[in-house]
């Protein structure tokens, strides 16, 4: 397993509500990103996509479930400059570490809850307390340190380099 290496899924508003939660989690590093999407199609999946991949750059390899709304993956993958992968239909566990996100989720946005009604303030809100926990996977580190130690470690090797080729 590698930095880049992420999980997606949807959390979907309620009977009635409008909107999903586009949330991207990375495997190695625990980082969580949250998009909310008002207006669903695939287009704006793809921007919300976009926004995830320029706030997470180290992004490589993307694994998500079968959703009518990535269809379109082959352009997708073109768009992002990632490969995508999906799971077997109703095999949700092969993508166990963002369906624990969305467990997390439940927690502010409970279930049956119209999305149209959040705002990105509160989905921000959400995505902090999950960069900001302590885990134990993460030897008891945050999500949030663990990607500034891995941008750290990236930002030096490649200053290394370039100083060594002078």
């Amino acid at each position: 397993m590698r930095a880049g290496d992420a999980e997606g899924d949807f959390i979907v508003s309620g009977r009635g509500g409008k909107g999903v939660l586009l949330g991207v989690e990375d495997r190695k590093l625990r980082v969580v990103f949250l998009e909310l999407i008002h207006r669903v199609t695939i287009d704006e999946v793809h921007a919300a996509l976009v926004r995830i991949k320029s706030r997470f750059p180290e992004m490589k390899t993307l694994s998500l479930d079968n959703d009518i709304l990535f269809q379109m993956h082959q352009t997708l993958e073109k768009l992002l400059e990632v490969k995508i992968y999906f799971c077997h239909p109703y095999h949700s566990w092969e993508k166990g570490g963002i369906e624990n996100v969305n467990k997390a989720i439940r927690k502010f946005i409970p279930k049956g809850s119209n999305l149209a009604r959040y705002d990105r303030s509160e989905i921000q809100t959400v995505e902090d307390f999950l960069n900001d926990r302590y885990m134990k996977c993460l030897q008891y580190a945050t999500p949030r340190e663990k990607l500034k130690q891995y941008r750290d470690r990236k930002w030096t090797t490649k200053k290394q380099r370039t100083a060594l080729l002078k």
